[in-house]
């Protein structure tokens, strides 16, 4: 399995910014997805997750509200609109896709892109 985002930028605080993740390879083997970032000086973190099949979705508390994950099968694509953008929010964000029974326990990652949200 291959990712690859997409769609990094530099943006303005309250700004809206959407994350491609193009997704190839064995994907009938995969149950979930998920975007995870890492700001510099801290460890990467979830922000928010999908299941492959059934459309069951999981967010980090800093984002719920501002950020929607949504996944298109047909497309092999997972998508993280982000709205009202926070400084904190600057990060590089990741991709990431399992076959397991946890958003924590991905098996597949993708290159980073970089989210950059001035104040």
């Amino acid at each position: 399995v291959q990712l690859q985002a997409s769609g990094g930028g530099l943006v303005q605080a309250g700004d809206s910014l959407r994350l491609s993740c193009a997704v190839s390879g064995r994907t009938f083997s995969l149950s979930r997805a998920g975007w995870f970032r890492q700001a510099p000086g801290k460890e990467r973190e979830f922000v928010a997750g999908v299941t492959w099949n059934i459309d069951s979705t999981a967010y980090s508390g800093s984002v719920k509200g501002r950020f929607t994950i949504s996944r298109d099968n047909a497309k092999n694509t997972v998508y993280l609109q982000m709205n009202s953008l926070k400084p904190e929010d600057t990060a590089v964000y990741y991709c990431a896709a399992g076959g397991g029974s946890s958003f924590y326990a991905m098996n597949y990652w993708g290159k980073g892109t970089q989210v950059t949200v001035s104040s």
